[in-house]
């Protein structure tokens, strides 16, 4: 493991602005009812604006609306729904000082999404699906390209690797290369290496261990690894309830080694072990 600086860059949102030289928090908000941590807990409205406004209470700076599961094996849903579930969110948030992303991978969702006040693509699929390049450049926001191997329902059959950490770097350049060649502007890119997406156990911790060598893309990258399997895993089976510690240390470990933002269920403590990090840095 290799520490690494937190990048000079702002990400324009809107608006807003994301000063990147720090790390962020993004608060998860799954409005599906069938997500592997939180499935159920926030599909009404007023019951996930209620979650996102602690969130934001307790430190997020960005909040990751998903209106489709992408646990494996998960069921896909129709454009109709994921709309229906995710933009009456956005609506009602757009009405904070926070920063929206959403976690879709269709562009109508986005398109939709954007027009009720969102900010942020964040696509598990890497802009692969029809038109999804194109609209990117139209909308002109930031986009958080992840990297992952065929679809939720076969990536688990899908983690051969010769070297994992090398390989995910050089799929994802091709999705970048993709995006700039669409019209994608480089500002607008972040990454994300898809901890837990076509991955084992194994290969998710060498991942994490060689996390600094993503910095070598050149773009801002996102970890996010919040309750995942592998983190269970590594503590002996512990269910996606128990794994909040071991995902604290986990995302530390990536931001030592240049993530700037991190996608977390469990905002407070996530917050509050980044302000005691950066503690330790300022007085450097």
């Amino acid at each position: 493991m290799q520490l690494m600086p937190l990048p000079k860059k702002i990400l324009q949102c809107g608006h807003l602005n994301l000063d990147l030289s720090k790390a962020h928090v993004m608060g998860i908000l799954n409005v599906t009812p069938d997500s592997f941590s939180d499935g159920g807990k926030y599909n009404q409205k007023d019951q996930a604006v209620v979650c996102a406004l602690q969130m934001i209470a307790d430190g997020a700076t960005v909040v990751d609306i998903g209106g489709e599961s992408t646990r494996p094996g998960a069921s896909p849903v129709t454009v109709e729904e994921e709309i229906r579930r995710v933009v009456p969110v956005v609506a009602e948030l757009a009405k904070y000082d926070v920063v929206i992303s959403i976690d879709t991978s269709q562009p109508e969702v986005i398109r939709a999404a954007v027009q009720a006040g969102a900010h942020i693509w964040n696509d598990v699929r890497a802009l692969t699906r029809p038109n999804a390049l194109q609209t990117a450049a139209e909308l002109n926001i930031p986009v958080i390209i992840m990297h992952m191997r065929g679809e939720p329902t076969t990536m688990n059959n899908l983690d051969q690797y010769q070297n994992v950490t090398k390989e995910v770097i050089v799929e994802l350049q091709q999705r970048v290369d993709d995006a700039l060649r669409a019209g994608v502007k480089p500002e607008n890119i972040m990454i994300d290496p898809g901890f837990g997406f076509a991955k084992n156990a194994q290969q998710n911790l060498q991942l994490l261990n060689e996390f600094y060598k993503l910095n070598e893309m050149g773009y801002p990258i996102l970890s996010a690894l919040s309750r995942k399997r592998f983190i269970g895993e590594a503590l002996n089976g512990a269910d996606a309830q128990n794994r909040a510690v071991g995902s604290v240390a986990a995302h530390l470990l990536s931001i030592q080694q240049g993530a700037c933002m991190v996608r977390a269920h469990d905002v407070k403590a996530m917050s509050d072990a980044i302000k005691v990090w950066q503690a330790t840095i300022d007085v450097l």
